[in-house]
C-alpha cells in the first residue's frame, strides 16, 4: 500500500479525536474500527494502528498516518508499506466512538 501522513487536529470520521496511532483509510478497503499492522514506515514506528478516519484523498490501497507535528507529517512524504488487517472493524456501521 501507499502511505502518506496528516496532522490536522480534530474529530475523525469515526467520531474520536485525532491522536498518535491512528490512520485514515478508504472504508471500502479497510473498515473503520479495524486494527491494522503497518510495516515499512520511515520516520514513525511500525506497528498496530487504529483505522479511525477517512479522507477524500485516501482511496483504494492508501492509508494516511496521523502525525501531530505538521513539519514531520510533511517530511513523511509518500511511502510504500505493507498493511495487514489484525482485527476487522464493525461491519454494521456502528460508531467506533461508541466502542471506546
Amino acid at each position: 500500500m501507499s502511505a502518506t501522513a496528516y496532522c490536522l487536529d480534530g474529530v475523525t470520521g469515526s467520531g474520536v479525536r485525532t491522536r498518535r496511532g491512528m490512520v485514515a483509510v478508504d472504508p471500502r478497503r479497510i473498515p473503520l474500527g479495524s486494527s491494522i499492522h503497518v510495516r515499512g514506515l520511515k520516520g514513525v514506528r511500525d506497528g498496530i494502528y487504529a483505522a479511525t478516519d477517512t479522507g477524500a484523498a485516501v482511496k483504494d490501497n492508501e492509508i494516511d498516518v496521523f502525525i501531530p507535528d505538521c513539519s514531520a507529517a510533511k517530511a513523511f512524504g509518500r511511502q510504500r508499506v505493507q498493511v495487514r488487517i489484525v482485527r476487522r472493524g464493525p461491519i454494521n456501521g456502528e460508531s467506533v466512538a461508541a466502542n471506546r
